[in-house]
């Protein structure tokens, strides 16, 4: 009878440890889907932004049409992606090379540069930059600290069973590597 009481008691006490590993794992799981919802926020505000900063420039940039040109077909193509995460990264490298070679141009532009919806525009886009690299940040490293919780043991038991699966971080595609390394050089 008291070896009875003593596996119950075992089997409660696994199936509370259990299910606390799977409370847990389902907070985590959340805290990635709204860090990755954060990053949306962030790059719908600069998809936002860009037709006002293309309108704002064009009439200056009558030269740089094709760098105009870029951003709006980089903008489209990340809109309408698939939301698979390495399409998405890719298209946000462009974005942003695009975003950088238009303000390194206006510099040489003084009446653009001097233009008070300009200067608003991309003080905007720089701040939303850089709420961008925060977001992807924190969300990598919620990615990080989840992908670590189902990979430890016991953990990865209770992951396996109820089918939680590793997530993958938004890293940078090698066109936007290239361009944090090597500065957008602007010739004419």
């Amino acid at each position: 009878m008291g070896g009875t009481w003593i596996m119950l008691i075992l089997i409660v006490i696994i199936a509370i440890y259990g299910c606390m590993i799977y409370n847990t794992l389902v907070k985590m799981r959340n805290s990635v889907k709204e860090a990755w919802s954060d990053i949306e926020i962030q790059l719908k505000r600069r998809y936002d932004l860009i037709p006002n900063l293309i309108n704002a420039v064009k009439g200056y940039m009558q030269h740089e049409s094709g760098t105009l040109e870029k951003i709006v077909q980089a903008r489209t193509a990340a809109m309408n992606s698939t939301g698979k995460m390495e399409e998405m990264s890719r298209n946000e490298g462009v974005i942003s090379n695009a975003l950088k070679s238009i303000f390194a141009l206006a510099e040489n532009y003084p009446d653009l540069k001097a233009n008070t919806n300009f200067l608003e525009l991309q003080r905007e886009l720089r701040d939303t930059e850089d709420k961008i690299q925060a977001s992807r940040r924190f969300y990598n490293g919620n990615v990080l600290a989840f992908n670590t919780k189902i990979e430890q043991l016991p953990n990865n038991i209770i992951a396996s069973m109820f089918h939680f699966e590793k997530q993958n971080f938004f890293e940078m595609d090698a066109i936007e590597k290239n361009a944090a390394y090597n500065p957008v050089k602007v010739e004419f």
